[in-house]
Parts: structure tokens; C-alpha cells; sequence
């Protein structure tokens, strides 16, 4: 039998712990500095030189407005409300749909061809069809987010549906469960391991299909169009420092994704086995 954790255990391993997760991010730093500042090239700045540069563009501002500058308001919060809202309606929409078509085998064989051509077209072939059918904007670049995000979302919740244990179909029929607490109590919670694998590639997508988007002639706004400006200028230091906020806001957007994860599948677990 494990003895239980201690206070006094879990504050020995935090050191080993941070080492474990800070220790290949730090020396891949310090070796990109160190070979930066050897080739001295304006292609290949410092990582300190970018942060640098990252800070006084963006994160210097007043205290009344979060550190935010006029660039950040101007870049960085639009394309985090698009990414946001893109990858809240692909997974509202996903669950959803995954839901409705997971809980039939028939209805999820006739239109598992329809899913698997939808899902197999790249959001970018598409984008002349989107021009068309919103102009040149924000619901344009929403439609290209939300069309490549939902699928993962979609076939995932579709899949866990699917696999629900019989057993329990059978004891919903007989203690009579009526379609709502069946969602509820019986298919979401089956699924909903299937449905976090399914958000974290839909998150992922979400991110790159924003810049994309943002990409666009015909934007005024955004981190694409911060780093479209940034290369027509030959403005080398932008460039990187975009790339350096992308990869950041990547982990956070993922991290917090992950918190969520563990909370909702740890209270499920605790919840069946109760």
C-alpha cells in the first residue's frame, strides 16, 4: 500500500519536477543565444534581443490598460477574441453533432463519407468560397477557424458515443431514461475523454487557421497581419518576436485547455466511482 503524500515530500520533488519540465526549454534557449551572438546575424537575432524587442512592442504600456500597448490592442487581442471564438463555436458545434450522429450506427455510417471528404478539403481551398459568402472580415475568418476546427471535435465526441458499453444502453432502456439524461448522465460523460483528444487538436488548429486567416489581403488587424506588415517592412525583429508570441500563447491557450481536462475527467472518474 502507497503511504500518502506529505506536504513536506510534494515540496522535495517540486525542484525535480521544475527541473524535469524547465530543463530542455532552458538549454535550448541558452544554446540559441550562445549561437546567435556567435554567427552575429540580423536574420538570427538573440532570444534576448526578441523578448526584448516583444516587451517594448507590446507589454509596455500603462497600468490602466494591463502593460497592454496601442500594438497589443491593435494585434493581439483580435486575434485572441477570433481564435477564442472560432474554437468555442467548433467545439460547441462539434459535441453537438457528434452527439446526434454517434448515438445512431445507421445514421453515422451514411454520413461518415460525407465527414471524412468534408474533413480531407484544407480550410484554405475554401477561402475563395468564404469571400464570397461573408466578404473580406472577421466572419470570413471565423468560418475558415470554425470549418477546419470542428472535425476533430466532431468525430471524436462521434467515436466515445460509439463505444459506450451496452450494458448500459440496456440498463437505460429498462429504468426508462428519457433522451435528455441519457445525453446527460450516459453519453457525454462516456465521451468525454474522446471529446478533450478531439478540443486539443481542434485548439491547435484553431491557432494556426487564426493566422492564416489573418494572412489575408483585405485585413486591417491581427497577429498575421502584424507579422505581413513586419515582413513587407523587412522588419526581421517583428518577425521573430510574432513567432515567439505564437509559440507562448500556443502553450498557454494548451496549458489552461489541460487544466480543464483534468478537472472534468477527474471529477468524472471520482463521480463513477461513487
Amino acid at each position: 500500500m502507497t503511504a500518502p503524500a506529505t506536504p513536506l515530500g510534494a515540496a522535495r520533488r517540486l525542484p525535480r519536477a521544475l527541473a524535469l519540465r524547465l530543463g530542455v526549454p532552458v538549454v535550448a534557449v541558452a544554446l540559441w543565444q550562445l549561437a546567435a551572438r556567435a554567427r552575429g546575424s540580423v536574420f538570427f537575432p538573440t532570444p534576448a534581443r526578441i523578448v526584448e524587442h516583444g516587451y517594448h512592442l507590446w507589454f509596455s504600456g500603462p497600468a490602466e490598460r494591463a502593460f497592454l500597448t496601442d500594438a497589443a490592442v491593435r494585434d493581439l487581442l483580435p486575434s485572441l477574441g477570433r481564435v477564442l471564438a472560432g474554437f468555442g463555436l467548433a467545439a460547441a458545434g462539434g459535441i453537438v453533432l457528434g452527439l446526434a450522429l454517434g448515438r445512431s450506427r445507421t445514421v453515422y455510417a451514411l454520413c461518415d463519407p460525407v465527414l471524412q471528404f468534408a474533413r480531407a478539403v484544407p480550410p484554405p481551398a475554401l477561402v475563395p468560397v468564404f469571400v464570397v459568402v461573408f466578404d473580406l472580415g472577421t466572419p470570413m475568418q471565423l468560418a475558415s477557424i470554425v470549418f477546419g476546427a470542428i472535425w476533430p471535435v466532431l468525430i471524436n465526441t462521434a467515436e466515445g458515443v460509439r463505444g459506450i458499453d451496452p450494458l448500459r444502453l440496456d440498463v437505460a432502456a429498462t429504468v426508462r431514461m428519457r433522451p435528455a439524461e441519457r445525453i446527460v448522465l450516459l453519453y457525454l460523460p462516456a465521451a468525454l475523454p474522446r471529446v478533450f483528444a478531439g478540443l486539443r487538436l481542434s485548439l491547435s488548429l484553431s491557432l494556426i487557421l487564426m493566422v492564416f486567416s489573418e494572412l489575408l489581403p483585405g485585413t486591417a488587424d491581427g497577429i498575421g497581419f502584424s507579422l505581413t506588415d513586419a515582413q513587407t517592412r523587412s522588419d526581421l525583429l517583428t518577425v521573430w518576436a510574432v513567432m515567439v508570441l505564437l509559440g507562448a500563447l500556443g502553450h498557454l491557450l494548451n496549458s489552461a485547455l489541460l487544466a480543464v481536462e483534468r478537472l472534468a475527467l477527474g471529477r468524472h472518474r471520482a463521480a463513477h466511482r461513487t
